[in-house]
This record gives structure tokens, C-alpha cells and sequence, in this order.
């Protein structure tokens, strides 16, 4: 079963997907797209996804994979670099 830890891993592959930019809309459907099955199977993860994808996204931009959220248009996630 998955755990939250994939999700960082989701954010980068849709916004890889999606020339290193997207918005939080078209990453969470990017992510439900590709990845229904995994989340249907992963017990509260599955209910809580979409909140914890939020802090996943955080936790990138402290590791220096996502753009601050200051430097990218609003609501725009953006990868700092490909």
C-alpha cells in the first residue's frame, strides 16, 4: 500500500508531464489519472490526498525541487529545474 511519501514523487512526474508547470488543478488530475487504482488502495491516504499532496508540494520547495511559491505565478507549481 502507498503512503504520502509518493506523492512529491507524483508532483514531479506531472509536472514533468506538463513542461515543469502546472497548476495545483491539473497535477491533482494528472495524479488522478495515472495513479486511481494506487490511491483507491491506500486506505485514509485515499481520503486525505489532495491536502497532503499541498504539503508534499512544501516539502519540495524546501528541497529546492519546486520554484517558491513568490517566484511562480499564482497558483502555478513549477520545478526549478529539468
Amino acid at each position: 500500500m502507498i503512503t504520502k511519501h509518493v506523492l512529491g514523487d507524483w508532483i514531479v512526474e506531472a509536472l514533468r508531464a506538463n513542461d515543469a508547470s502546472a497548476s495545483i488543478g491539473q497535477i491533482c488530475r494528472y495524479v488522478w489519472e495515472h495513479h486511481e487504482a494506487e490511491l483507491r488502495r491506500s486506505g485514509d491516504l485515499f481520503y486525505t490526498w489532495q491536502y497532503d499532496i499541498r504539503w508534499a508540494a512544501t516539502n519540495l520547495r524546501h528541497a529546492g525541487v519546486l520554484r517558491a511559491a513568490n517566484l511562480s505565478p499564482s497558483g502555478i507549481w513549477e520545478l526549478t529545474r529539468e
